[in-house]
């Protein structure tokens, strides 16, 4: 009688014994998987459907893009992983084979958790001494100087261990091939040093001054200041949000670290942030009217309730300069929710311009001059050429 494995090589068409080929094909397949790689492809496919999870708990305030980013690497490493031991166990039965198989999967077993561990250090760091901010997204955990420099340090260490263990794992087990290839890894470094450092030692000297925090309102530079809030700092950049024109601006922690910073969000007293505004207004309105305009004014704006002024503090008027074709005036007002700092200063000056009309005086610079561009008579200009 004949063989099933027989039939199947002879190539017989019947159902019956194409469905016992198959099935003889499939058993032969799975008999060559042990206990070990059913755990490993268990562990590894649990670890694909949890590292969005794994990531979103980690990975601290990221946006939907690095969160994608950071899933893809988790997943990419699994699905190697993956990959090398179905093609160990179905392709690679002899010894010469199964050593390089496992040299293969012990390496991206020690990428895999080398990269998991240095999030969830990165995470313990940012718990135990990271700063908590409550935004609109709920509370967030945001690096300090310690929790950045712990980072760092842990994940240095994680990654120095893990490029010992891939060095031996690939069979460099000699002292001079295993200096020659963290001699190589560390040549590069030094090489491009000028492209990271600086950065890196920026962002923790930002950090430690504590004027840069997560959530911070400040205001970039002096000759065109931009006003905008601190979404997140990284190991090389920090991420701006505009605040007046609502889009990001990315600044490397060093340029940074170069520009004038006000920190709008720390604020000097308990008094909160001291807001001015300025005008010039002529030598013919008495200062009556004037302080008279910009109390009616304020008033209006306290009794509206719809801004952040606090009003626990009166408005302060003050002559801030006496010019030549008009008296500069300033008004300070105090507000403790930066937040709406600009719609508060534009609702007060469209207020003032209001009530301005209404007081008959302008908020335009006087001209107390006239220029002409009347030429010089030609005969004139004759005489006095020279001869």
């Amino acid at each position: 009688m004949i063989s099933t494995k027989a039939r199947c090589a002879s190539g017989g068409v019947a159902s019956s014994v194409t469905l016992a080929c198959m099935t003889n094909a499939i058993t032969d397949l799975l008999s060559r998987f042990t206990a070990i790689h059913y755990l490993i492809i268990a562990v590894n496919l649990l670890l694909m459907l949890l590292a969005r999870p794994i990531i979103l708990k980690t990975g601290g305030k990221l946006t939907d893009r690095q969160t994608d980013y950071r899933v893809n690497v988790l997943r990419a490493l699994n699905l190697a992983i993956l990959t090398a031991v179905c093609y160990n166990a179905i392709y690679l039965g002899g010894e010469e084979g199964q050593g390089l198989a496992i040299k293969l999967i012990s390496i991206l077993v020690v990428l895999y958790l080398a990269y998991m561990a240095s999030n969830i250090a990165s995470y313990l760091m940012r718990r135990r001494y990271g700063r908590t901010n409550n935004s609109s997204e709920g509370i967030q955990l945001s690096d300090t100087y310690h929790s950045r420099m712990l980072t760092l340090v842990v994940s240095s260490f994680i990654a120095i261990v893990a490029l010992i263990t891939v060095i031996r794992i690939a069979g460099f087990n000699s002292l001079l091939e295993a200096g020659g290839v963290i001699g190589f890894i560390g040549v590069f470094l030094a090489l491009t040093q000028q492209a990271w450092a600086p950065d890196i030692i920026s962002g923790l000297v930002l950090l430690n001054s504590d004027m840069v925090s997560e959530g911070d309102l400040i205001e970039l530079g002096d000759s065109n200041p931009i006003l905008a809030r601190v979404f997140k700092t990284k190991v090389f950049h920090t991420v701006l949000i505009d605040v007046v024109n609502n889009h990001r601006v990315m600044v490397s922690n060093t340029k940074l670290r170069d520009q004038t910073i006000h920190s709008l969000s720390k604020f000097a007293s308990a008094r909160g942030l001291r807001e001015k505004l300025t005008f010039k207004i002529g030598y013919d309105t008495s200062s009556a009217d004037v302080k008279s305009l910009f109390n009616e004014a304020f008033e209006k704006i306290v009794k509206d309730g719809n801004s952040a002024i606090d009003h626990s503090h009166p408005l302060e008027i003050r002559v801030l300069e006496t010019g030549d074709h008009a008296v500069e005036w300033g008004i300070f007002y105090y507000i403790k929710e930066v937040n709406g700092m600009i719609k508060t200063r534009q609702q007060l000056l469209e207020e003032i311009l209001d009530t301005s009309h209404r007081y008959n005086i302008s908020l335009s610079t006087p001209v107390t001059h006239v220029v002409t561009n009347i030429a010089p008579d030609a005969s004139i200009s004759n005489q006095m050429m020279p001869g």
